[in-house]
């Protein structure tokens, strides 16, 4: 499918991504000091974003009809952030401003390989409720995409979803065993992080156990490998496809903008393979630069790269 096809007028699939939302200040240095020091930046950025945020701005740029749906304070941040995400074409109608919070915020070093170091902060007076969900909206999507930052909003939106019978796709990082298993039987497509999978499994050696968790889940199960690529489970097996090779310059937000990829190829109808070649490629191509969200490709960047390298 080209992307003059999907964008199209009516054309593009609707997806909406529920998580937690914050304001990022990304720096890069040459190196994450372990000691009390002041560094001077090489290059910097402020972005709205958020594992959910970063994958609907994704699907977005990559041609999908998204929304967002969290909390944020009323704060001039979540001024901000509203601004940040109208600018990249998402919809931010059904973000809830709590009176009196603070919007969520988070500090990011990234060194010179391209690794960094993340510190997120989330006020507790942006509440947990998710009565508030426009869940009737549902009925006019295509796909819905979750984190686990928002828990409750999460388990709403996925219960909801599956009642309808939508593309469910369950972002699976890091957060307790407890909130990630309550999660994942109302997902589609549970796909997680090697860390978000090894707290989940409660083992180390992937793959192996992947296959098992796969044998009793109801949906599709995978785990994102970073530069090796993507795995997921299909007909009692373990299936992979490599991520292409760049030169890694940023990871931050990588895995998010693969989930968000992955959300909007998986509903223009696309196989859990060219899916996962797809959003890979997307992956990569994001790594090859810095800023997080600020450096989400073009499709016709992750169709070029799908088809030189697979």
């Amino acid at each position: 499918m080209e992307a003059s096809d999907v964008m199209k007028k009516g054309s593009a699939k609707r997806l909406i991504s529920l998580g937690a939302c914050t304001v990022d200040v990304i720096l890069k240095v040459p190196d994450v000091p372990v000691f009390d020091a002041k560094v001077i930046a090489e290059d910097g950025t402020v972005v709205g974003q958020g594992m959910a945020v970063t994958a609907a701005c994704s699907a977005a740029a990559l041609g999908g009809d998204v929304a967002v749906w969290g909390r944020i304070g009323s704060d001039r941040i979540g001024d901000f952030f509203l601004a940040d995400l109208a600018d990249a074409g998402v919809d931010t109608s059904q973000i809830r401003r709590a009176e009196g919070a603070r919007t969520g915020v988070a500090a990011v070093i990234c060194d010179a390989a391209g690794q960094r170091l993340n510190v997120p902060f989330y006020d507790p007076a942006l509440g947990s409720d998710s009565s508030w969900l426009p869940v009737d909206q549902l009925d006019h999507v295509d796909c819905v995409l979750a984190d686990t930052r928002w828990p409750e909003g999460s388990r709403r939106i996925l219960a909801e979803a599956k009642a309808r019978n939508l593309i469910r796709i369950l972002d699976g990082d890091v957060a307790s065993r407890d909130t990630i298993a309550s999660l994942v039987p109302l997902a589609s497509h549970a796909i997680f992080s090697e860390p978000g999978f090894k707290i989940f499994s409660g083992a180390d050696d992937v793959l192996p156990t992947l296959l098992e968790e796969g044998s009793v889940c109801q949906g599709i199960i995978g785990v994102t490998l970073g530069e090796r690529g993507f795995a997921w489970v299909e007909k009692d097996r373990v299936r992979t496809v490599p991520s292409p090779k760049v030169d890694v310059v940023d990871t931050l937000a990588a895995g998010d903008v693969f989930h968000g990829a992955f959300a909007l190829a998986t509903a223009e109808g696309r196989s859990v393979e060219e899916a996962g070649k797809f959003a890979c490629a997307a992956a990569a191509v994001k790594c090859s630069r810095f800023g997080g969200r600020r450096a989400i490709p073009t499709r016709e960047e992750v169709q070029t790269l799908v088809e030189d390298f697979y």
